[in-house]
C-alpha cells in the first residue's frame, strides 16, 4: 500500500521567525492592525510503500526527526495519512 503522510515543521515557541515578523509588518502597513503575530511553517508531504498507516507514520516521524526538523529550534507534527492508489 502507499500513503502520503503530511508534515507540518514550525518553530519552537521562543524561536525568532524573521520571515513571519517580515510579513507581520508589512500587514501592518497594509492596515491590518488587529494581526498580532505571523508564524512560518514548512509543509513536507511525503510518499510512503508500506504495509499499515502505523508503519508510515512511524517512517515519517523518523524522517522528520532525522532530517527534515532541526530539533533545537523546530517541532513537527503530522497532520494528514491516507492512502493512495
Amino acid at each position: 500500500m502507499k500513503f502520503l503522510v503530511d508534515v507540518v515543521i514550525k518553530r519552537k515557541q521562543g524561536v525568532a521567525d524573521p520571515e513571519g515578523n517580515t510579513i507581520k509588518e508589512a500587514l501592518e502597513r497594509l492596515g491590518y492592525d488587529s494581526i498580532r503575530e505571523v508564524g512560518t511553517s514548512r509543509l513536507f508531504s511525503i510518499q510512503i510503500e508500506v504495509d499499515s498507516p502505523v508503519k508510515a507514520k512511524e517512517i515519517a516521524e523518523q524522517v522528520a526527526e532525522k532530517v527534515l526538523a532541526n530539533p533545537v529550534i523546530e517541532k513537527f507534527s503530522i497532520l494528514n495519512i491516507k492512502e493512495i492508489i
